[in-house]
Parts: C-alpha cells; structure tokens; sequence
C-alpha cells in the first residue's frame, strides 16, 4: 500500500476524507501539509486528532528524506482542483480556470468524469480535457 492510501485511512478512520497531500516551503521551512474535508466542516480538534495519529505512523513512514513540520488543514473555501475526484467533488461551484495557451476563464463546473470537465461559461459550456488544464481552482464571490 501506498503512503498516500495509509494517510488515507488515518484521516477515515477519524470519520474525514484525505483532500490531498502537498509539501510547500515557508520562510526556510518544509511543510508535508494533509488536506481532509468532512462533510459540516473541518474543526480544530479535528486536525489535532488526525496529527496526533498520523505523526507516530509517519515518524515510521516518513514522507520525504529532509526535516518537515506536519500540517492538517481543511482544503479551504477556495481550493486547488487537480485530481478527477476533486472535481466531481466541486460540480456546481463557481470555478477559475487556466488553459494551457489560452487565458483564464470563470464559469459553473457542470459535469466532470475521469477525462475531463465541462463549464458554463458566458459563452455557454465548454468542454476541456485534464490534458487541456493548466491550473484550476474553486472561487468564492464574497460580493
């Protein structure tokens, strides 16, 4: 099994879902940063108790060669999408989009499957595979 499917069920087994997984560097430090959602939110206490198991197991099974600080967090309101999962998850949120050699566009994710997405757009929907996708994330319009 992969570490990715043992973090997996770590974060489960704590009644969440594993987002994602991603090592970032902030101000001279290596962060391994978990990603869990759960369904009514995630807590504080909630990442505290998913560090407090998960950190023995990768004390074991760590992550990468160099020193890192763990990290669990909620994905956030406006998160990445980079896996098919994430965006079958994010079907009818508003979304920003970068196209490789084109530009960003704004729109409706409407449909997603394991080759690519649909968007409604103000030019009506468009169809994109993964391949087509530079970045992509969800957005929140706090107007």
């Amino acid at each position: 099994m992969n570490l990715e499917t043992q973090i997996a069920k770590i974060v489960e087994a704590n009644g969440a879902a594993l987002y994602d997984t991603e090592v970032v560097t902030e101000f001279d430090e290596t962060i391994f940063r978990v990603l869990v959602t759960k369904v009514g939110g995630v807590s504080l206490d909630l990442c505290a108790t998913i560090s407090h198991e998960l950190s023995p197991f990768l004390d074991v099974h760590p992550p990468m060669s160099e020193r890192y600080r763990l990290e669990i967090s909620s994905p956030g309101i406006e998160r990445k999408l980079t896996k098919p999962v994430h965006f079958k998850n994010a079907i009818g949120e508003k979304v920003k989009l970068k196209i490789t050699g084109e530009d960003k566009l704004k729109g409706i994710l409407k449909s997603a499957d394991n080759d690519g997405i649909v968007v409604e757009t103000k030019q009506g929907e468009e169809s994109f595979s993964y391949s087509q996708l530079g970045t992509a994330k969800t957005y929140f319009d706090w107007n």
